[in-house]
């Protein structure tokens, strides 16, 4: 049904109805017609970059591009056409020229959209003379791989508002580069990581990751860091985890991380990290034991204090890596078993 916040207009032949104000490459993807991007972003303002996502606008002179262009009442559009599928073509054969593989790590967009439009291998390569180092131990970059699509600018301008990264330069001179070309550690970088997660052809990636992503298994789950409950995607491969992405869209962080939630994943193989119970023995020394053990000393513990010292003496502090049943189940604990109300959590402060 209509309404006066809706608009209707023709589609490759088929009215469609979208939200004023929604641009034609959302009521593209709404009606599941291909139309390849490589510098766009739900979560950014419209750039319209990098040409490949034109379609033809009736009554306009030339292809307009979908993500910049606002639906209207009464538009007639085509998104696929052979005049279309030759514009992307050139236009993918033109990066493709500039383009370096990536670093193997990370998806590299601008080939998967190229082998769709049957670009194969260019018999020309303008290599780019430019290389990175910088000291952090969390972010690279690939001067070669980068398309000048400006994704990562734009993210930390628009999204963290800290301009860690500038475009620099016009026409085959331009480049992206750390504010001032100094260290990521010597910007206002807060080490997010976003700019690896926006940029489309792997040339920002992690240099922690150990393996590309397509061979690495998915599972979805929440960050435990702190309370705000970021969804993320943690990557194993051969039972470990290898990396920490998180999907635009998704959970309240719509696919935000800080460096944290990103990054701080090392803990979880590491050597000295608990993976049994300890328990001291006569010597006072720590040593390892079973679940049963030490729940018996837990309990042991727990009613010699009460009886000693009163219910009001122990507290139940929870930790904010803790899920919400975890803590549900913990005041439980408290409450209805201990019978003490002194419960916290360090997610409420």
């Amino acid at each position: 049904m209509s309404s006066d916040k809706n608009v209707s207009f023709e589609l490759d032949g088929k009215t469609v109805e979208v939200q004023a104000g929604e641009t034609l490459l959302a009521a593209c993807r709404k009606t599941c017609s291909e139309v390849p991007t490589l510098c766009h972003d739900d979560r950014l303002d419209p750039y319209g970059g990098c040409r490949m996502c034109l379609v033809e606008l009736e009554g306009a002179p030339r292809p307009v591009p979908a993500c910049k262009t606002t639906a209207a009442k009464g538009m007639k559009v085509t998104s696929q056409s052979p005049m279309l599928e030759r514009v992307r073509r050139t236009m993918a054969e033109m990066l493709m020229t500039e383009h370096t593989s990536g670093n193997g790590v990370q998806v590299d967009g601008l080939e998967d959209c190229a082998k769709e439009l049957g670009v194969g291998a260019m018999p020309i390569k303008f290599e780019n003379p430019r290389t990175w180092e910088d000291r952090n131990r969390f972010l690279a970059f690939d001067p070669g791989a980068c398309i000048l699509c400006d994704r990562c600018v734009r993210y930390c301008d628009e999204v963290m508002q800290c301009t860690a990264l500038e475009h620099v330069g016009q026409g085959s001179e331009a480049f992206i580069q750390p504010t001032d070309g100094a260290s990521f550690l010597d910007t206002s970088c807060e080490l997010c990581g976003g700019c690896i997660s926006t940029c489309p052809t792997g040339a920002l990636y992690e240099k922690q990751a150990t393996a590309p992503i397509a061979e690495t298994e998915a599972t979805r789950s929440v960050c435990t860091f702190c309370g705000v409950g970021c969804v993320l995607d943690i990557h194993t491969k051969d039972g470990k985890v290898v990396k920490i992405s998180s999907e635009e869209g998704s959970g309240p962080n719509d696919g935000h991380l800080c460096n944290k939630g990103r990054f701080a994943w090392q803990f979880i193989h590491h050597k000295d990290r608990l993976t049994h119970p300890l328990v001291r023995n006569a010597q006072g020394e720590l040593e390892e034991t079973t679940w049963d053990i030490a729940y018996s000393r837990v309990v042991e513990g727990l009613n010699a204090v009460k009886e000693k010292y009163g219910v009001d003496s122990i507290g139940f502090l929870a930790s904010s890596r803790c899920t919400n049943e975890d803590v549900y189940a913990l005041q439980k604990l408290a409450r209805a078993t201990v019978g003490t109300n002194n419960v916290h959590s360090c997610a409420a402060t």
